[in-house]
């Protein structure tokens, strides 16, 4: 037999699988990452004493000011984030929430995906080297560069790698440096003809940027509405899509000439 139920009563009964629901997902592991603003490195430094950047085969100049590649830290991919975690990160902006996939899309356990990721640091690396040595007109094998950068994975620093490469070469082109002696981070992948590429987490990484004192951010054209969504006082962003337009911004920026924004 049926009843009739009066409406507080149903959407009582109603909101019992709802509760019941919440209660399991607060205990319950769930499929996300959480990260967080990361290390940003200069690639025109040193790291641990060792050069970032080493040329040889072809003279190098001094450089002023830095280049800084930024990284984000997130939660392994086997760690428990609970939906706890998930809610403090959806209210703070130096937190992510990620689909775990997003982050770790190769899967496997957390060795197999720390080699993945260092095999795509060094295809990047690689990369790199090809963009900086293509836009200077260098052929390849005419200079011998090594890269190095120790406890980071991933192919987002190449854009960086290339500038420093570029920068350490030729600098702007005309005697000076591509920074204009100020501190410039930014993220993005390269590819051998110097396309850059999106590559996520752009609004934790500029406020790791700015942390660290850059004042300059080039962020891939694809990716700024994300890296303007958080971004810090001060910090100012450049899209770009090539290593040329990288090159031809920062020497725009250095004369007080108009430069693209986000």
């Amino acid at each position: 037999m049926l009843t009739r139920l009066s409406r507080p009563r149903a959407l009582a009964l109603c909101a019992l699988p709802v509760v019941a629901l919440f209660g399991v997902a607060a205990f319950a592991p769930l499929p996300f990452t959480v990260a967080q603003p990361g290390t940003t490195a200069n690639v025109l430094g040193d790291v641990h004493g060792t050069p970032v950047i080493r040329i040889k085969g072809a003279p190098t100049r001094p450089t002023s000011g830095q280049l800084r590649m930024t990284t984000i830290i997130a939660t392994g991919p086997t760690a428990d984030v609970g939906i706890g975690d998930v809610i403090d990160g959806w209210f703070r902006t130096d937190r992510a929430v990620l689909p775990r996939e997003s982050v770790y899309p190769t899967g496997g356990s957390e060795k197999e995906i720390e080699k993945h990721n260092l095999e795509d640091m060094k295809k990047s690396q690689n990369s790199a080297v090809d963009a900086a040595l293509r836009y200077l007109g260098k052929a390849p094998g005419s200079v011998d560069v090594t890269l190095h950068l120790a406890d980071v994975g991933g192919p987002s620093a190449g854009l960086f790698f290339a500038l420093g490469i570029v920068d350490k070469l030729d600098g702007n082109g005309s005697g000076g440096d591509l920074t204009g002696g100020r501190t410039v981070a930014g993220t993005g992948t390269i590819e051998a003809d110097g396309t850059v590429g999106a590559v996520g987490g752009v609004s934790l990484k500029t406020q790791a940027a700015r942390r660290d004192g850059a004042t300059v951010f080039l962020v891939p054209k694809a990716e700024c509405k994300a890296a303007g969504a958080e971004l810090p006082k001060g910090l100012k962003l450049i899209p770009v899509t090539t290593l040329k337009s990288a090159v031809s911004s920062l020497t725009a920026l250095d004369k007080g000439a108009k430069v693209p924004s986000c």
